[in-house]
C-alpha cells in the first residue's frame, strides 16, 4: 500500500487537494462520485496500517463518529465499501480555532463565549452518549464563515459503551500537553471533567492569548499542572469581566472534584455568566496529603497551646486560693 495522491480514485471518491498532513494521516478533500457531495477523507499513512493498536484506534474513531449526529460535531459518513483504511467525513469549509487565536486573540468576550458555548453544547451531547473526547484543543475545532463550531478528531476518545483499549498501548498519545487535565498526565483515563478542563483552557486562551501555564518546556508544564495554580486571566487582561475569569478558573482546577462536575454545569454558566459569581462553588476537595501535612504542622502549636493553658490555670488558681489561716496568738 502506498501514499495516495490528488487526482486518484479511492473507491467511490475522487481525491482532490491535500488539506492537512500529520504524523498519523493525510486529509484530502474529495468528491463522492455517486452523489457529487464534497467530503473529506482521512487516510492513515501506509506504515501504520499494520499496527494493531493503531488499527483498533482508527476503527474505534470511525465507529464513534458514525453514531453521532450533532450540529457541532463533524459527521462521519459510511462508504459503500472500502479497499483500505480511511474515514469519510463531511467537508467543513472553515478555519481552525488555532488559526483564529493566532490571528485575532484576545478575542472579544462575546465571541469567545459563543465558541466556548458551542463546544460545550457538543460535549454535553457526547457525554450523554457515553463519549469523552479527551483531545479538545483549538486544532480540533473548526469554525465556518457564519461562526458555527465543528468538533473533529475522535482518535483518542473514550467510548464508555465499548470495551477498553489497552491503556499502555495508547498512553503516549493521550492528549496535547497544553490542554490535558492533570489527571491525564498522571495516566488516568479521565471523564467528562477532563473535557471541561480543556474548554476552560481554550476560554482562557481566547480571552488572553496566553495559556494558564505559559511555558514551552514540556517537563516544566507537566510539573506545574500537577502542583501549581495558574495565574488568573486578569494578570494578562486587567479589565476582564470577573464572571468570565471565575468560569475559566473554575473549569481548570487541578483536582477534578473542584471543577464543574459536568459539561451541563459549565454550559449553564457560559449561558449566564453574571450568575456564575452568585452560584456557590462546590466544596473544595482536599488535596492528597494535605490533611497529613496540616496535622504535622499543628502538633507543635497544639503542644504550646496546652502548656500555655496549664500555665494560665496554675496562675488563676494561685490568685483565687484561700488565704492561709492566721497564726494562733502567743500566750502572754
Amino acid at each position: 500500500m502506498r501514499e495516495p495522491v490528488a487526482g486518484e480514485r479511492l473507491d467511490q471518491y475522487q481525491l482532490g487537494e491535500l488539506l492537512a498532513r500529520s504524523g498519523m494521516a493525510s486529509i484530502f478533500r474529495a468528491t463522492d462520485t455517486a452523489t457529487g457531495q464534497t467530503v473529506a477523507l482521512k487516510i492513515p499513512h501506509p506504515q501504520l496500517e499494520s499496527d494493531a493498536i493503531f488499527f483498533e484506534r482508527f476503527k474505534r474513531e470511525e465507529e464513534i463518529g458514525q453514531r453521532l449526529d450533532h450540529a457541532n460535531v463533524v459527521k462521519v459518513l459510511t462508504p459503500r465499501g472500502k479497499s483500505r483504511m480511511y474515514i469519510a467525513m463531511e467537508y467543513v469549509d472553515g478555519r481552525s480555532l488555532r488559526s483564529i487565536i493566532q490571528a485575532d486573540a484576545p478575542l472579544p468576550p462575546e465571541r469567545a463565549l459563543d465558541v466556548a458555548r458551542q463546544v460545550t453544547e457538543a460535549l454535553v451531547y457526547l457525554h450523554r452518549h457515553g463519549v469523552v473526547h479527551r483531545d479538545v484543543k483549538p486544532e480540533n475545532i473548526l469554525l465556518t464563515a457564519d461562526g458555527k463550531v465543528k468538533i473533529l478528531d475522535f482518535g483518542i476518545a473514550l467510548n464508555e459503551t465499548k470495551r477498553r483499549l489497552t491503556w499502555t498501548g495508547l498512553s503516549a498519545t493521550l492528549g496535547t500537553p497544553d490542554y490535558m487535565a492533570p489527571e491525564q498526565i498522571g495516566g488516568r483515563r479521565g471523564d467528562g471533567r477532563t473535557d471541561v478542563y480543556a474548554v476552560g483552557t481554550m476560554l482562557y486562551e481566547m480571552l488572553t492569548k496566553n495559556l494558564p501555564f505559559n511555558t514551552t518546556n514540556a517537563s516544566a508544564l507537566l510539573r506545574a499542572k500537577a502542583n501549581e495554580d495558574p495565574r488568573p486571566p486578569s494578570y494578562y487582561q486587567p479589565k476582564i469581566d470577573p464572571a468570565l475569569e471565575a468560569i475559566a478558573m473554575r473549569a481548570i482546577q487541578r483536582v477534578p472534584h473542584d471543577r464543574y462536575q459536568s459539561a451541563e454545569a459549565l454550559l449553564a454558566d457560559l449561558r449566564d455568566p453574571p450568575a456564575a459569581l452568585a452560584r456557590a462553588p462546590e466544596a473544595p476537595h482536599p488535596r492528597r496529603g494535605t490533611t497529613r501535612v496540616l496535622r504535622r504542622a499543628a502538633r507543635p502549636a497544639l503542644v504550646l497551646a496546652v502548656l500555655a493553658g496549664l500555665g494560665a490555670l496554675v496562675y488563676v488558681s494561685s490568685r483565687h486560693a484561700e488565704p492561709p489561716a492566721a497564726a494562733p496568738a502567743r500566750a502572754r
